[in-house]
Parts: C-alpha cells; sequence; structure tokens
C-alpha cells in the first residue's frame, strides 16, 4: 500500500485490526452455533459475546509477539483471545481448520472492497453522463490508426466511455456475488468434526452466501475472476485516460485536464501544461492488472489446500483494491474538471480540407451507376491531392473540378455530401440506447 495512492475508507478494510475483528466474528458466531446444538457450553459463546460487548482494543502487536514465537497467525489470535477472556475460550474454533477463518475473513474485505469500488464506479458514471449530455452535439474528428477518419461528436465519445463503464460494474457485481463465500467445514471440508450448520449460520452472519464444496480452502477460480474484473476495470481506466491524453497533445488540443491555479507543469519549462493526472492512471492500469496473472495462477493448489496462493494474496488483496479505488476517484475528477474546447475540435474538422467526407462521395458515385472500385479511384486520386497539400486545397472544389466525377454527380449533389450535420442524424438513437429514453 502506497499511501500517496490510497484512500482511508478502501485502506482501513485491510489493516491488521480490521481483520482481527473479522476473525473474531467468526469464531464467536462459530462458538455460538455449537453451542446452540449443544457442542459447547453456552457458557463459552456468551463469554466471548461479554468481551467484545465491552468494545476492546485489539493489540495488534500483542498478537505479532506471540506469532513470532507459535510462527502460526491463527493460533497466535486464539492464543490472545484466550488471554483476554478467560477459560471459556478453549471452546473457541471447535473442528475448524485455520482456512476456515482465513478464507472467509478475505471473502468478507473482497466484499467490502467490492462495495466501495461500486459506489466509486457509479460516481464515475455520473460525471461521464452529465459531460457526455453537455457534449451530445458537439463536432469532433473521429480517428482510426490515429488518423482523421470522419466526424462524431464529443458526447458520442463519453457515451461510449459510459457504457464501457457501465459494463465493467455489472461484471463487478457479479464478481462481487461470486467472491461473497462462507467456508466452515473443517479440515479438508468433509465436515467431519463441525456440523454445516455451523457454517450456514456464519454465513447468514457475515452476509455472505455458503460454498457449496470447498475442500480445505474456497476454490481459487473465484478469486481469479474477481482479480481478473478488476484488471478489465483497470484497463477501461486507461483506455479513456489515453484519450485524454491524446486530446491534450499540443498539435490536437480539444480537451485537457484542468490546470490549478499555481499549478506548475515542468520544474525547467514554465509553459508546460503536462497531463499528469491521466499519465498517472495509465501507470496505476498496470499495477492493478499486474494482480490478475498471480491469481489465476493461484486456482492450481495441491489436493486439497497447500498455501503457495497466501502470500500472492496478502499483497494482490489489498494492492488491487486499494489502487483501484484511488485510480476511479483520480478518473472522475479528471472527468468532471475536463476543459473541452469546441473551437478547436471544428478546427481539427477542418484542417484537412473536407476530405472526412470522402466516403459519402464513394457511396453516391456507386449509387449514380459506377463500380466501386472506379468510384474509390476517382475519390482517392482528388483526396490524395489534398493530403499532400496538408489541407489547403479542398476535396469539394477539386471534386467539382473532376470531370469523371461531375459527369455522375452535379455539384450540388456534391456540396450536399459534405454537410456536417448528416453525421449526426443516430446521435439521439446512440444516446437513448446509452442512457435510456429519458
Amino acid at each position: 500500500m502506497v499511501p500517496r495512492y490510497s484512500r482511508p475508507a478502501m485502506t482501513a478494510i485491510w489493516e491488521a485490526e480490521a481483520r482481527f475483528k473479522i476473525w473474531f466474528e467468526i469464531e464467536a458466531h462459530a462458538t455460538q452455533k455449537l453451542a446452540d446444538l449443544g457442542v459447547v457450553p453456552e457458557s463459552a459463546a456468551k463469554a466471548l459475546w461479554d468481551w467484545w460487548a465491552t468494545e476492546p482494543k485489539i493489540d495488534v502487536a500483542a498478537i505479532d509477539a506471540i506469532e513470532a514465537v507459535t510462527k502460526h497467525d491463527v493460533i497466535a489470535f486464539l492464543d490472545w483471545v484466550a488471554q483476554q477472556v478467560g477459560p471459556e475460550a478453549r471452546f473457541m474454533h471447535q473442528g475448524m481448520t485455520s482456512s476456515d477463518v482465513l478464507d472467509t475473513t478475505l471473502s468478507v474485505q473482497l466484499a467490502q472492497a467490492s462495495d466501495l469500488l461500486l459506489a466509486d464506479l457509479g460516481e464515475l458514471l455520473a460525471a461521464i453522463k452529465r459531460r457526455a449530455l453537455e457534449h451530445k452535439f458537439t463536432p469532433t474528428i473521429g480517428r482510426s490508426h490515429g488518423i482523421h477518419a470522419e466526424p462524431t461528436t464529443f458526447g458520442i465519445k463519453l457515451a461510449q466511455a459510459y457504457a464501457e463503464f457501465d459494463r465493467c460494474k455489472a461484471r463487478l457485481v457479479a464478481a462481487r456475488a461470486e467472491i461473497a463465500t462462507c467456508a466452515i467445514s473443517g479440515a479438508v471440508g468433509t465436515f467431519a468434526n463441525i456440523d454445516p450448520a455451523v457454517e450456514e449460520y456464519v454465513a447468514t452472519k457475515l452476509g455472505l452466501a455458503v460454498e457449496p464444496v470447498s475442500t480445505q480452502v474456497i476454490p481459487r477460480d473465484r478469486h481469479a475472476m474477481f482479480f481478473a474484473t478488476l484488471g478489465v476495470i483497470a484497463s477501461s481506466i486507461e483506455r479513456l485516460a489515453i484519450e485524454v491524453r491524446h486530446l491534450q497533445r499540443t498539435e490536437v488540443l480539444e480537451a485537457e485536464e484542468y490546470f490549478a491555479p499555481g499549478q506548475k507543469g515542468s520544474s525547467a519549462m514554465p509553459h508546460k501544461r503536462n497531463p499528469i493526472l491521466t499519465e498517472n492512471l495509465t501507470g496505476l492500469a498496470r499495477v492493478v492488472r499486474s494482480a490478475v496473472t498471480p491469481a489465476l495462477e493461484n486456482v492450481a493448489l495441491w489436493h486439497e489446500r497447500d498455501i503457495s496462493h497466501s502470500s500472492v494474496e496478502r499483497y494482490i488483496g489489498p494492492d488491487a483494491t486499494i489502487t483501484l479505488d484511488f485510480a476511479l476517484a483520480r478518473l472522475t475528477g479528471v472527468i468532471d474538471k475536463l476543459l473541452v474546447y469546441p473551437e478547436r475540435m471544428q478546427k481539427n474538422l477542418d484542417k484537412m480540407g473536407g476530405l472526412v467526407h470522402s466516403q459519402r462521395v464513394l457511396l453516391a458515385l456507386t449509387q449514380a451507376g459506377l463500380t466501386r472500385d472506379t468510384s474509390y479511384r476517382l475519390v482517392q486520386r482528388n483526396a490524395m491531392k489534398v493530403w499532400e497539400s496538408d489541407g489547403a486545397l479542398n476535396l469539394l472544389e477539386l471534386l467539382k473540378a473532376d470531370p469523371e466525377v461531375t459527369a455522375a454527380l452535379p455539384a450540388s449533389e456534391l456540396e450536399e455530401k459534405f454537410n456536417l450535420d448528416y453525421h449526426f442524424k443516430a446521435v439521439d438513437t446512440i444516446f437513448a440506447r446509452v442512457f435510456g429514453s429519458d
């Protein structure tokens, strides 16, 4: 966890004290159900909950000191709780194994992290929608291969981003449901020494689903899907961040990150206004995606369990969720304050002498009776003159002066093919698909 890229609510989920509190709740709920079943005395569960009602401070340092001797974190925790609660604590952990506690806790933490990330996505979607509606009909050039293609609107660019992040949200909802399972099934998952009712009870208390069949661990395909989903969200963040970075390039400058009063862009060049936030997002996306391959490799464990996954998850659980939480919030801020320059968008649209309308002329020539190959050749030979003049020449004027073209299409029809508004006739349809009929 890097404080520079962390936010308090998400970081708190992964603090040692928060983890130990979940451990206690799992143990206490399990003991309560065991007492209900008559396996342990009711006084054992009462002793645990009475102590917990005093709102005790978890002494992380004391637990760590015990672990330094036991070399086992769960045993160290149980020993420390026993010191606080007294003899009744001996009934904790009856029929359970460490993974029952560790895996169920991780499920709780990842579910909690998911809730924060879903809220982050909700805020990002709201910001994108607002700006998309603001620029619904703001003309801009669409690019393929980085080259001018055909006109679009800046609102459509943002609508595409909205739809993508809306899919991300749906995937995360599904990933949360898949990861939020509870396993209290004993040493190799057979419930030999603990009743399945205990698992069901603990799951209900913690807001989890019951793991249908566990070995000694919750199957790691669930975790692999969860972290893969985070990786996809990170890639979507990078995609939008790169769009902003390209639009801020000096030669383009159709949009740029907000530049605050007093902000400095370079230690050497006072004129610089760099896209530092979206560059940062590109880097953070790489960090989140770096968790995906280890999570996939964690799926294959030896037999009923080994701990090759454990060290990996101690890293990627906090790092991926904390980083993604920060990145989503940062991207929301970028979009919310994004400076948009419609005049520059129009200037860039007009830069190449009407080349962006070439397809309409091509199609019109084919409809006038020429073959597609002939139509393409006629348009291209005029378009290349405009291209090589860097927009100094005008495609419409060249086409009007080309007798082979005007033999098929009179000047008035050619002029109609250069109408910018033609390209925006389906904008309302696109927005209705993305945002709904409202």
